[in-house]
């Protein structure tokens, strides 16, 4: 089993900047693929960022640019640094891993993005 705890969420305004940080139970090592996807009130859940265990990483077409996905293995952390953000871009992140036998989730951090 793994947690996964997000922080970094909050209020900003367009044009605006967040960093979302994921920390992780145990060695980061053991996840073949981790990533970040929100969810927009009454819109389904998306894939906003992915990193593989080899540093492959893979971003939704609208935040190519603005957003970054990277990770620090000594902290066991995952990061999604947000700049240019857009009021389209408010949403529950949520932080996600998944290793050879599961998928974890962490419990969501809010972005707003509101003038």
């Amino acid at each position: 089993q793994a947690q996964l705890v997000e922080s970094g969420g909050g209020l900003v305004q367009p044009g605006g900047s967040l960093r979302l940080s994921c920390a992780t139970s145990g060695s980061i090592f053991r996840f073949t693929v981790m990533g970040w996807y929100r969810q927009a009130p009454g819109k389904q859940r998306e894939l906003v960022a992915t990193m593989s265990s080899g540093g492959t990483t893979n971003y939704k077409d609208s935040v190519k640019g603005r957003f970054s996905i990277s990770r620090d293995d000594a902290k066991s952390t995952l990061y999604l640094q947000m700049n240019s953000l857009k009021p389209e871009d408010t949403a529950v992140y949520y932080c996600n891993a998944m290793d050879f036998r599961n998928t974890y989730w962490g419990q969501g951090t809010q972005v707003t993005v509101s003038s």
